[in-house]
C-alpha cells in the first residue's frame, strides 16, 4: 500500500528536483530506497503575491511502507486509501433487449463505457451529430449564423461540456473521479489532469478525447447511433416497454435518460406522459469579459505572467440585498464567449477555451440565483419557459440575426445602450450589437447583478471597470427542473427508467454528470447481468 504525503510545499523558482529531496526528509528514508514518487495533486498558493507557493500531494512507493509511517508520525504522512472499486456482485435477471442511453454528454458517455466494459452491449442514442461533424456545425454557426437546431453547443457527440473550458473540477467527493479521470487519460487527455488543482482538458483537445471513448465503446460491443432523437416513450402499468426514436420503435426494459439541461422538447414529451418532475432553482445573468492581463495580475502580482504560472481564474461570491446569490460561474481563462443556443431565435452565451488558455480576454458568467417562487406557475416546466421568456428578448434586442447584445458595464449602471467598445473587444460570435442589457433582463436580477459588480471589484481591483464588456445572456447555468428519481436511481413514476445527470438535475459540470452516469450505470448492474 504506497504512502501519500500531503503539504509538500515548492517556491516558485525552486527546482522540481527538489521534490524527491523534501520527500525523503518527510519519511526520514535515503533517495535510494523510494522506487517511485507520483503527483497526486498540485495547487498554487498565491495568498502572498509576493512569495507564491506549489503545494503538492505525492504517492510513494516503497518497501515496508506500513513501518516507515509508524515511525514517522507526521499528520501528513499516512497510508493511501483504496481508490474506486468497481467490483460488485451483477444481478440475475436477464434483459432482453440491449440497455438504452439517450444523450452523450459525459454521465451517457460515461455510463455507456461502463456498461461497454462489463459485457452490457448499450444502446447510445445522440439527436446531434457525431463530435466530427459537430464541430462543422458549430463552427457554421459561428461564423456565418447558421443554426442547427438538432446539432449545436448543447446538442451532439460530448455534449454541452465539449464547447466549454473543459473543466474537470468538483465539489463532489467520490471515489469513481478516479476511473473518470484515468479513462479521459486513456482517450488522449494530458496526465496532468490527475494531479492538478483545477484541472481541464480544452475543447481541442477534448473533442478527440470523446471520439477516443466513443470507438472504445464501439470495440467492446456497444452501438452509437448519431443524429436519432428521442420522440416518445411507451408505459405500460408504470413500466418502460419501448422507446420511439427518430420515428422508429425500439423495444427497452432499461433506458438510461442522460438528455442534458437543454433538451427542452423531450422535458415536454416527459411531462405529457407524467413522468414525475419539479422545478429547481438555477441562475441566470451575462457574461462578463476582462483582459486576461488583469485577472493575472490580480491574482499573482509581480509573477504574473512567470512560465510556471498558468492563466489566472476567480471565483467571487455574494448575496444581494433581497438576500440572493450572486456569483461566477464556469469562469474561463485566455477563452471566449460562445453562441450557445439550442432552439431557433433565442440567444444564449457561454464561455470556452482551448488547453493553453492563451486567448487575451479571460470571461466568466456572473449570475444571479432564481427560484420557483420567481416563475408564473408551478408546473414542472415553469423554470424553462422563464428561461425562454429571457432567451427570446435577447434574440429580439441583439437584431434577430443570432447577434448577442453587449454592453459596457458603466452603461448597464447608467441603462443605457453603448456606443462603442473600450479596450476589451468582445469575442462573441458571429457578431454582436451594442445595447442596454436591462432590457433582456429581470429587473431583480439587472439590480443584483449591479450589486455584485460593486461587491467583487472590492476583491479584484478593476473587475467593475466601465469598460468591462457585458454580452447577453447566460440561462444555462443548470437544468431547471429535476426527474425525480429513488433510492435505486430510477424514476418514482416509471419503471426501468433512469434519469441521470446534469439534465436530470442531478450533476453540475462534467466530472459530477460523469460520475451521476456511473453509478446509474452501476445501478442497472446490479439488477440485470451481462449480455455475454
Amino acid at each position: 500500500m504506497p504512502i501519500r504525503i500531503n503539504n509538500i510545499i515548492l517556491d516558485i523558482e525552486e527546482d522540481m528536483l527538489n521534490l524527491k529531496e523534501k520527500v525523503c526528509k518527510k519519511l526520514k528514508i535515503s533517495s535510494e530506497k523510494i522506487k517511485d514518487i507520483k503527483i497526486l495533486k498540485e495547487s498554487i498558493d498565491a495568498r502572498r503575491k509576493d512569495n507564491i507557493k506549489f503545494n503538492y500531494a505525492v504517492e510513494v512507493f516503497c518497501d515496508n511502507e506500513k513501518k516507515i509511517v509508524s515511525k514517522v508520525r507526521d499528520k501528513d504522512v499516512k497510508l493511501e486509501e483504496i481508490n474506486y472499486n468497481d467490483e460488485f456482485k451483477f444481478g440475475d435477471r436477464k434483459f432482453q433487449y440491449s440497455p438504452v442511453i439517450v444523450g452523450m454528454g459525459p454521465a451517457g458517455l460515461f455510463a455507456g463505457l461502463i456498461l461497454a466494459q462489463k459485457g452490457y452491449k448499450p444502446i447510445i442514442i445522440e439527436r446531434g451529430e457525431k463530435v466530427e461533424d459537430r464541430s462543422k456545425s458549430v463552427e457554421s454557426f459561428w461564423q456565418n449564423g447558421n443554426f442547427n437546431k438538432e446539432s449545436n453547443v448543447q446538442f451532439g457527440e460530448g455534449g454541452a461540456g465539449t464547447f466549454s473550458d473543459g473543466k474537470l473540477t468538483t465539489r463532489i467527493k467520490d471515489t469513481r473521479c478516479d476511473f473518470i479521470l484515468e479513462e479521459f487519460i486513456k482517450g488522449g487527455a494530458p496526465k496532468e489532469i490527475m494531479y492538478m488543482g483545477k484541472p481541464h482538458i480544452g475543447t481541442d483537445i477534448l473533442k478527440d478525447v470523446v471520439k477516443n471513448i466513443r470507438n472504445e465503446i464501439i470495440s467492446l460491443g456497444g452501438e452509437v447511433h448519431f443524429n436519432s432523437r428521442l420522440e416518445d416513450i411507451n408505459i405500460r402499468d408504470g413500466k418502460l416497454q419501448s422507446i420511439i426514436v427518430s420515428g422508429n420503435e425500439i423495444p427497452c426494459e432499461a433506458l438510461v435518460l442522460a438528455i442534458g439541461h437543454s433538451s427542452r422538447d423531450t422535458y415536454e414529451m416527459l411531462y405529457k406522459k407524467n413522468v414525475f418532475m419539479e422545478p429547481k432553482p438555477f441562475a441566470i445573468g451575462v457574461r462578463a469579459e476582462h483582459l486576461q492581463s488583469l485577472i493575472d495580475e490580480s491574482q499573482y502580482g509581480k509573477y504574473a505572467g512567470h512560465p510556471k504560472l498558468r492563466a489566472a481564474d476567480y471565483r467571487l461570491a455574494c448575496s444581494s440585498k433581497d438576500n440572493r446569490g450572486v456569483y461566477s460561474f464556469c469562469m474561463c481563462p485566455g477563452g471566449y464567449v460562445v453562441a450557445a443556443a439550442s432552439e431557433e431565435n433565442m440567444i444564449v452565451t457561454n464561455g470556452m477555451s482551448y488547453h493553453n488558455r492563451d486567448g487575451k480576454n479571460a470571461n466568466a458568467a456572473i449570475v444571479v440565483s432564481v427560484t420557483p417562487e420567481d416563475f408564473e406557475s408551478n408546473s414542472p416546466l415553469s423554470g424553462m419557459e422563464f428561461q425562454r421568456h429571457y432567451e427570446k428578448l435577447a434574440f429580439q434586442l441583439g437584431g434577430k440575426n443570432y447577434f448577442a447584445p453587449v454592453q459596457l458595464l458603466g452603461d448597464f449602471f447608467e441603462n443605457k445602450a453603448s456606443n462603442k467598445i473600450g479596450d476589451i473587444e468582445p469575442t462573441y460570435a458571429p457578431g454582436y450589437s451594442l445595447k442596454d442589457l436591462n432590457n433582456c433582463l429581470p429587473k431583480f436580477v439587472s439590480d443584483s447583478l449591479k450589486e455584485g459588480f460593486l461587491e467583487f471589484d472590492k476583491k479584484i481591483k478593476g473587475f467593475g471597470d466601465n469598460n468591462v464588456v457585458l454580452t447577453g445572456i447566460e440561462t444555462r447555468t443548470s437544468a431547471p427542473l429535476r426527474i425525480v428519481r429513488n433510492e435505486k436511481l430510477e424514476s418514482i413514476s416509471v419503471k426501468g427508467l433512469f434519469p441521470t445527470g446534469e439534465g436530470a438535475g442531478y450533476a453540475g459540470g462534467i466530472m459530477s454528470a460523469a460520475v451521476d452516469g456511473v453509478r446509474v450505470a452501476e445501478a442497472i448492474m446490479k439488477e440485470w447481468c451481462p449480455l455475454i
